[in-house]
């Protein structure tokens, strides 16, 4: 009698698969439902507040509106609480801080990548500290009064920059670490300098990476109050100073209405930028970003 086939021999040992227990089969379904409770609820609060009339707002809850008017209570945020002239002042600072840190920080990374030694890896370490050490917010305000920047554009997207500098540091890092070396070399070869690698080999393979930093960004400058109300000092209005401030001067008092609606048309740019760019963030994420 002949022996039996190696590869039928594997086949006939290879045990068959256990059925899952209902543990692993629920397990999908509760962290959908975790999902939704952690992000749908409050973003049904804020929809269904901004839908109410004054009267339905002033205990806010999930409870339905009688009858919707999240159009007109819209409308009356847009003409009463100066939205356009505080989404210009929001523009004026995250557009600039964006492209500052997304060009430093990148050039940067690239060289911490490439470059491998003690000095690179104790300037690594030193770059994305930021990440986790808080800022000296004292001495920024004084640093600031001592260059006369306070109060200004300039030292708003500096101090924007300085903080958020780490994190591209941190995610672009990782994802350059991950790009082959000799698609440098062959461009090199081909006789581009580093300049003109960064610009034409390095930089167009970012644009995943480059896409999550830049939501991350945007997300915490555009949302800012803290920085923006001691180093600005209220001469630029945001959207955030700006709800801030009408909130304060009695414009929206009692108005639950109103204030969620305002931080519906607050955040439509950064939903709408999520939208367009979902795509490159995960790949960005996934693709080394956090390695």
């Amino acid at each position: 009698m002949t022996a039996p086939a190696y590869g039928a021999t594997a086949r006939r040992r290879v045990p068959p698969p256990r059925p899952r227990g209902l543990a692993a089969r629920l397990r999908p379904a509760a962290v959908v439902a975790l999902v939704v409770l952690v992000m749908g609820v409050p973003l049904w609060l804020v929809v269904v507040t901004a839908a109410k009339s004054q009267g339905e707002a002033l205990s806010p809850d999930l409870s339905l509106p009688s009858r919707w008017q999240l159009w007109e209570n819209l409308g009356q945020v847009w003409q009463q609480g100066e939205v356009p002239a505080a989404f210009l002042g929001s523009l004026l600072v995250v557009v600039p801080s964006v492209a500052l840190v997304l060009t430093l920080g990148s050039m940067a990374s690239w060289i911490l990548a490439r470059r491998a030694g003690r000095l690179n890896a104790v300037l690594y370490a030193l770059a994305i500290s930021g990440i986790v050490l808080p800022p000296a917010v004292v001495t920024i305000v004084l640093l600031l009064r001592q260059l006369g920047l306070a109060g200004s554009v300039v030292g708003m997207v500096g101090v924007y920059a300085g903080i958020y500098m780490s994190t591209v540091i941190f995610f672009v890092t990782g994802f350059v670490r991950t790009v082959p070396v000799s698609i440098e070399e062959a461009a090199r070869m081909d006789g581009a300098g580093p300049v003109r690698v960064f610009v034409s080999v390095i930089l167009p393979l970012l644009r995943p990476v480059l896409a999550t930093a830049t939501i991350l960004i945007c997300l915490y400058v555009w949302n800012d109050v803290f920085y923006a109300f001691f180093v600005v000092g209220g001469r630029l209005d945001t959207l955030p100073l700006n709800l801030f401030q009408v909130a304060n001067a009695g414009l929206y008092l009692n108005n639950w209405h109103l204030i969620f609606a305002y931080i519906i048309l607050m955040s439509l740019p950064l939903l709408i930028i999520f939208a367009v760019a979902q795509r490159k963030i995960i790949s960005g994420i996934t693709g080394g970003a956090v390695k």
